[in-house]
C-alpha cells in the first residue's frame, strides 16, 4: 500500500507537534541535507531506477530523530519510538526508515555493489556522517558514539564499531561508483 511522502513542510510541523528540540531539529536538517545531495552524487553515477524516491529520502531524514526528545525525557530507544509515531502519523514507508536509522536490520553489500540502494540506507549513512550539525567522517563519527554512549563497556563498544563496519561497507559501495573520495566529497552547506 502507498501512502503519500510527506513534504518538507510536513515534516517541520511533524517537528514542531513532538517538540523536537532546536539541537536536534538542526542535526535532522543537516542529515536531509546529506541524504540529498548522496542522492543526487549517486543519480549522477548510476541509473535512476536503482535508486529510492528522493522526497522518501528527504523525509526519512528530516524525521529520523522524531522521537528523540521525548526519549531524553522518558529513556526510551528513539528509533523504535519514532518509527511507532511515523506509523500513527499514517507514514508507514517513513516509520521503517527510522526504525532502522540507527542499526539496519538486513544489511545487504551484494546489493549495494550492484548500485541498489533503500531510502533507509542512504538516511542511516546519512546519519553516520553528521556529528551535532556538522558533517564529519564516519572515523570521528564513530570516536564520537563510542566515547558518548560506550559506557566503557567493551561489549558495547565492540556492537558499536561492527555497525559501523555496515557503513563503513555502505560509504565504499555508494562512494566506488562515482570515484570520489567521502573524505573529500564537499557536502555543500544551504
Amino acid at each position: 500500500m502507498f501512502t503519500a511522502i510527506p513534504d518538507r513542510q510536513r515534516c517541520l510541523e511533524l517537528m514542531d507537534k513532538y517538540a523536537m528540540l532546536d539541537n536536534i531539529r538542526a542535526h535532522s536538517l543537516t542529515v536531509a541535507l546529506v541524504a540529498e545531495q548522496l542522492y543526487d552524487l549517486l543519480a549522477s553515477s548510476i541509473s535512476k531506477e536503482f535508486l529510492p524516491n528522493k522526497e522518501l529520502i528527504t523525509a526519512g531524514a528530516l524525521l529520523h530523530d522524531i522521537a528523540k526528545t521525548r526519549c531524553l525525557n522518558d529513556d526510551c530507544r528513539h528509533a523504535e519510538a519514532g518509527a511507532h509515531i511515523c506509523f500513527e502519523e499514517g507514514l508507514p514507508e517513513i516509520a521503517e526508515i527510522v526504525s532502522e536509522h540507527v542499526i539496519l536490520s538486513d544489511p545487504d553489500c551484494n546489493r549495494w555493489q550492484e548500485g541498489r540502494f533503500f531510502a533507509k540506507e542512504l538516511v542511516y549513512y546519512s546519519d553516520k556522517r553528521v556529528k551535532h550539525n556538522q558533517i564529519v567522517t564516519l572515523d570521528e563519527r564513530l570516536d564520537y558514539i563510542i566515547d558518548r554512549y560506550g559506557a566503557n563497556d567493551e561489549y558495547t563498544i565492540h556492537r558499536i564499531r561492527k555497525n559501523f563496519i555496515t557503513c563503513q561497507n555502505l560509504e565504499k559501495a555508494i562512494f566506488d561508483p562515482t570515484g570520489t573520495s567521502p573524505e573529500l566529497f564537499a557536502f555543500q552547506k544551504l
